[in-house]
């Protein structure tokens, strides 16, 4: 076989096994009706609110992922919102002359 014909047969195999992954989710998530059944954004958020103040800061959502996912989940982006929640400023240069 040619490298064309094997990589048309990969992409094609791949394919068709996230779309089996996708249908087999869609399947989990709805009811016997095809009316979504998980857990709502309040429902999630609810559950981050560790501290009942009505909403989840960054600490409780990190807090929620890294346990629902394993300690380290997306450790990169997760630092990131951590050190921009901590800051005072966004850090664009319009609103350095807001702050002054």
């Amino acid at each position: 076989m040619t490298k064309l014909v094997k990589l048309t047969l990969l992409v094609c195999m791949l394919m068709s096994a996230s779309l089996t992954g996708a249908i087999e989710m869609l399947d989990y998530l709805t009811d016997a009706n095809g009316k979504y059944a998980g857990p709502s954004v309040e429902d999630n958020i609810a559950k981050m609110d560790t501290d009942n103040s009505g909403f989840a800061d960054v600490a409780e959502v990190r807090a929620f992922l890294e346990k629902k996912h394993g300690v380290g989940y997306q450790k990169a982006l997760l630092d990131r919102w951590v050190t921009a929640a901590n800051t005072r400023s966004c850090g664009t240069s319009f609103a350095e002359e807001l702050v002054k």
